[in-house]
């Protein structure tokens, strides 16, 4: 249940997605995430109108380099050495989890701020191997369980589920719509920090004209590269304080679940569920979701098992992580940030609520429930 005490995020923001390779490609994660960090804060104090004094930077990653890439990215944001830094990995719920455990170091009396999020560079994640064995990723699961590729797994729920391929297709095209129409009336201006010349996101309405013609990725299959989403850079950054510090989103409920590991996109809708439980609100009363979309298989998977319309206008609302992009462990990160955007930014009600979720690789499930403030 709410409480009046609950930690408040008092700013947001994110860089431009970029297609691995294109114009973030010369940006190592530590320089993603200090411009977001940077931004975060200027605002935070901003809000506040005081500085912002940071206890810790927690920041979500899962295919850099290593070393604790949040730590870099603090001292390369300026912060000192005196404010540490920590790493978080849950796949693609890297980004919200962080969040979600600066809320709780917050909620359990360290009166601290915290800068959070997430950052991904696919552009020069480095290559691992074994041996000299290379090989893509780790494993998500140990031996005797399925850990299928994630494309795969989003033809495997497909299949389930019964989504067909033009169902599909109208769910990546909407995506797209949306986000080319918040494009064209600057939606997303306020919450972006250009970097390295890339002032938006660079895949919004790429070949979605092309959706309907493009082949299946596997023999008989529904899934295809337009309803997949494109491998990103890209980095996002919350503030969380204490309450009163400043207006924002509070941090009234989350849940982090396991489901299936061969049916890892599913896991948003368990986590969901939950954590609208945990917070004593149902879905009727949210204002606005935004629920990573790895997949457009994998989305409409997770509609169906929280009971929401294909196009629900609730949800990501200017559009998904389809037409957006994915840099992995930022993108629950980002999801926050546009909730921040739609709801804070946008001057909606106190009392409005926001739900941010991801699905994880692995068979996770990652979700928050977020409420106005003023």
């Amino acid at each position: 249940m709410s409480s009046d005490r609950d930690p408040v995020i008092i700013s947001a923001r994110r860089t431009p997605i970029g297609t691995r390779g294109r114009a973030l490609a010369g940006l190592d994660v530590g320089a993603l995430a200090a411009a977001v960090i940077e931004a975060a804060l200027e605002d935070a104090s901003t809000a506040a109108g005081a500085p912002v004094a940071v206890a810790d930077v927690l920041l979500g990653n899962c295919m850099g380099p290593g070393g604790n890439p949040a730590r870099v990215a603090a001292l390369a944001a300026g912060l000192g050495h005196e404010v540490p830094g920590g790493t978080v990995d849950r796949q693609c719920g890297s980004g919200l989890a962080a969040v979600l455990d600066a809320a709780q170091a917050i909620r359990a009396g360290d009166d601290r701020a915290r800068v959070a999020g997430g950052v991904e560079s696919a552009s020069t994640a480095p290559t691992r191997s074994i041996e000299g064995v290379a090989y893509g990723r780790a494993p998500f699961a140990p031996p005797g369980f399925a850990d299928p590729e994630m494309t795969r797994a989003a033809q495997d729920l497909a299949g389930l589920d019964g989504i067909d391929r033009a169902r599909q297709d109208a769910h990546a095209a909407r995506s797209h719509a949306r986000a080319r129409t918040a494009l064209d009336a600057g939606r997303f201006d306020a919450e972006l920090v250009p970097v390295a010349g890339l002032r938006h996101d660079d895949s919004i309405g790429r070949g979605a004209s092309l959706l309907a013609r493009l082949p299946a990725l596997f023999p008989h299959g529904t899934v295809t590269a337009g309803t997949s989403t494109r491998v990103s850079d890209g980095a996002a950054a919350v503030v969380v304080a204490p309450a009163g510090t400043a207006p924002g989103l509070a941090v009234r409920a989350a849940a982090i679940v396991g489901c299936e590991p061969g049916l890892p996109g599913i896991g948003a809708a368990p986590a969901i569920l939950a954590a609208l439980d945990s917070a004593g609100r149902t879905l009727a009363e949210v204002g606005a979701f935004e629920i990573v979309e790895a997949f457009a298989a994998q989305s409409l998977a997770v509609l169906a098992r929280i009971g929401l319309a294909d196009d629900d206008p609730r949800l990501c609302a200017d559009g998904g992580a389809l037409a957006l992009g994915h840099p992995w462990g930022a993108s629950g990160a980002i999801a926050v940030v546009r909730l921040f955007s739609r709801l804070v930014r946008a001057g909606r009600p106190p009392g409005t609520l926001g739900v941010a979720a991801a699905s994880v690789g692995g068979g996770l499930g990652v979700a928050a429930v977020l409420e106005v403030v003023r």
